[in-house]
């Protein structure tokens, strides 16, 4: 026949059933390596956070802000009588009670149903005044 042409299409196309992985392996090792040359160089952050016990003694003079459950705040000194006061005249009001002494202490204390939010507000409000000793009030477990 000699009009039919083959074709030999065959024999020279062959499909791949394997996969190199020698290439894959080689860039695995050297990232390996890269790893474990650059891990001890890493430093870690060291944090050294506070903790909570009995104070030695306690100050004589103590300006208390107490965040309600409705986000109101009050402010007591030496434990009496709280007094209604709001967020923009707390700095005032605190600077007039320090009188000049920026060793008193001003303890925040805050409902459990109070909003953390409002909570950093009225620190972040203090420390802008620049009230230096703001401290958070909690509740010892007992042990």
């Amino acid at each position: 026949m000699p009009g039919v042409v083959q074709r030999g299409g065959t024999r020279g196309r062959r499909s791949m059933n394997e996969i190199n992985m020698v290439p894959f392996i080689d860039v695995m090792l050297v990232l390996l390596i890269i790893f474990m040359v650059t891990a001890p160089l890493i430093t870690t952050g060291v944090i050294d956070l506070p903790t909570v016990g009995k104070a030695k003694q306690r100050p004589e003079h103590v300006i208390e802000v107490v965040v309600v459950g409705d986000e109101s705040l009050k402010m007591r000194v030496d434990g009496k009588d709280a007094d209604p006061v709001n967020l923009k005249s707390l700095a005032a009001r605190v600077k007039q009670v320090q009188a000049g002494d920026a060793n008193t202490p001003v303890v925040i204390s805050a409902d459990k149903a109070v909003k953390y939010e409002s909570v950093v507000k009225v620190m972040d409000t203090l420390q802008r005044a620049g009230v230096q000793r703001v401290g958070l009030s909690v509740k010892s477990s007992g042990a």
